[in-house]
């Protein structure tokens, strides 16, 4: 046996593990196109309107869409609902002006192979958005409450 077959063995647990091709659907289904030109009829009529504004409306006609569908159907229509959004100050300006100040944290999960099985680790980390250094803040099989206020009390110990 050699270390490439153990390897390809993991990687099929793994894969067998994840495999949901079987509930898997054929996916989300379209906007009507009634809806659709409903949403950039609207919009053209009332070109002061933003998504939430235009959702409103539309709740009021009797359809239920979100301000997702809403943008995505404006962006494909070449439509902006509001002509103050170029005013308003964007995420990138935002970002950099804030840089020293942002981190994130968040979580990924690793699958390790003991006697037993597979067994899914949770790693928790903070990436400092300034310098892009990833800090692994603790890791666990059985992540708690304890363990997450710990994490925060490590994280915001200012030594």
């Amino acid at each position: 046996m050699t270390p490439d077959t153990l390897l390809r063995w993991y990687r099929n647990l793994v894969a067998a593990k994840y495999d949901g091709s079987k509930q898997r659907g054929p996916g989300r289904p379209q906007t009507k196109l009634d809806i659709v030109s409903l949403v950039v009829r609207v919009a053209k009529e009332n070109p002061s309107w933003r998504y939430t504004r235009l959702r409103g409306a539309l709740y009021n006609l009797g359809h239920e869409v979100v301000r997702n569908t809403i943008k995505n159907i404006l962006l494909a229509h070449g439509l902006e609902p509001a002509p103050e959004r170029g005013r308003r100050t964007s995420w990138h300006t935002f970002i950099k002006s804030h840089l020293g100040a942002i981190a994130d944290a968040d979580f990924f999960t690793v699958e390790v192979l003991r006697g037993f099985g597979l067994v899914r680790y949770y790693v928790s980390f903070v990436l400092d958005i300034a310098t892009r250094r990833v800090h692994i803040a603790g890791t666990t099989s059985q992540p708690s409450e304890a363990w997450m206020m710990q994490i925060g009390r490590n994280l915001t110990d200012c030594v």
